[in-house]
Order: C-alpha cells, then sequence, then structure tokens
C-alpha cells in the first residue's frame, strides 16, 4: 500500500511557473514508478509525465515536453513536477501516481491511467489569461 499526497498547486499566470510535489508513504517508494496525470473540467483524466524507479528515465506528453520536469528523490520518497511556461490549457486538477516495478509497462500503457494502482487526492492548478 503507498499513500501520496501531492501540494504546491495554486493559481499563477501565463508564462508563470509552479512546482509540484508528491509525497509517499507506505511500502517502499523506490519500487514504484510515477506518474503525473491532470484532468481539466469536463474532461478525461490524461497523461503528463512519468518517470523509472531510479529517476534515470523520464517520459512527456507533447502537450508539456520542453516545459515541464518530473524528478524524484527516493532517500526523501518525493516526486515532483517543475511547471514552466504556464499556459492557460494547463488549468487542471494534478494527481501524482504509482504503480509498482513488477509491472513492466510499454511507452504507450505507461500514458494509461488504469495501470496504475495508487492516487493522490489531486491539487488544483489555475493558470490565468
Amino acid at each position: 500500500q503507498v499513500q501520496l499526497v501531492e501540494s504546491g498547486g495554486g493559481l499563477v499566470q501565463a508564462g508563470g511557473s509552479l512546482r509540484l510535489s508528491c509525497a509517499a508513504s507506505g511500502r517502499t517508494f523506490s519500487s514504484y514508478a510515477m506518474g503525473w496525470f491532470r484532468q481539466a473540467p469536463g474532461k478525461e483524466r490524461e497523461f503528463v509525465a512519468h518517470i523509472s524507479l531510479s529517476g534515470a528515465n523520464t517520459y512527456y506528453a507533447d502537450s508539456v515536453k520542453g516545459r515541464f520536469t518530473i524528478s524524484r528523490d527516493n532517500a526523501k520518497n518525493t516526486v515532483d513536477l517543475q511547471m514552466n511556461s504556464l499556459k492557460p490549457e494547463d488549468t487542471a486538477v494534478y494527481y501524482c501516481a504509482a504503480y509498482p516495478m513488477t509491472r513492466k509497462l510499454s511507452m504507450a500503457t505507461m500514458m494509461v491511467a488504469d495501470e496504475y494502482d495508487y492516487w493522490g487526492q489531486g491539487t488544483q492548478v489555475t493558470v490565468s489569461s
């Protein structure tokens, strides 16, 4: 069992930056690959970024590539999402999620929300124009 708690959301003007953090507790954090997803009102939850167990490999949705950076600190049991050059279309509730290392996902399936076993409660990000 892994418990995830997000923080760092808020209101920011377009072009600004925010840093989201996800704190994990429970079983061994380094045994889980992590992802960030987001859900805007009236839309389905969508993949944002993924990071491997060690943090050596990352993968991003095309819509955030070059603007967002995912990182993790296995000693502190945290995974962060640095968001720069924010746009109004980035407005959404952002969730961190985890799945166990035993589940080998392809680049396609790591973008699928149903592959993740554990989710945080979400943090709201609002970008004003």
